[in-house]
């Protein structure tokens, strides 16, 4: 019996989250039913991700450096960004850290494993650490970039199910 994972999704909404919390370097634990992220805000990062943690100085916050999800909340939070979503046909961030994830979560899918845990490591690098079909723990280190055939082929079944579901 062939359990039915949805990481792609899963990492989408968690990278998301990361993007909003600005981290440059994060980690994502998955324990069941919950995620686990903690991260380091990127200090040196855009003119805007600097405004904002000035801004978060000045209102005296310190920055989220670990915050938790759970299954319930990411379908939340993945329906809200499917209404968000005006213009389906837009082209795509593939560098975005959500996309990325997605791309990552949708290999992980393809290959049937459970992930324990994924880290992102300084700007291009990747380590997972998942459970095979055969039941052998793994360690994957590859860059973000190895991704990117999967990503545009993602992309382009995307783009083909919107015109096949717009000529119905």
């Amino acid at each position: 019996m062939t359990i039915v994972r949805h990481y792609a999704e899963h990492l989408r909404v968690i990278g998301q989250a990361i993007e909003a919390r600005d981290f440059a370097v994060y980690e994502i634990a998955h324990l069941s039913e919950w995620y686990v992220i903690h991260g380091i805000p990127d200090e040196t990062g855009s003119v805007r991700s600097k405004v904002r943690h000035w801004l978060r100085r000045l209102r005296q916050e310190a920055p989220p450096q670990s915050f938790t999800l759970d299954l319930t909340e990411i379908e939340k939070l993945s329906e809200a960004g499917r209404a968000r979503r005006s213009t389906p046909a837009r082209l795509t961030d593939l560098a975005s850290v959500s996309n990325s994830l997605r791309t990552i979560g949708a290999y992980l899918d393809a290959r049937e494993v459970k992930l324990f845990q994924l880290k992102k490591k300084g700007l291009v690098s990747v380590t997972l650490w998942y459970r095979d079909k055969a039941g052998h723990d793994r360690k994957e280190e590859r860059t973000i970039s190895s991704f990117s055939q999967l990503c545009v082929k993602l992309c382009e079944r995307r783009r083909d199910t919107q015109k096949s579901s717009k000529s119905q």
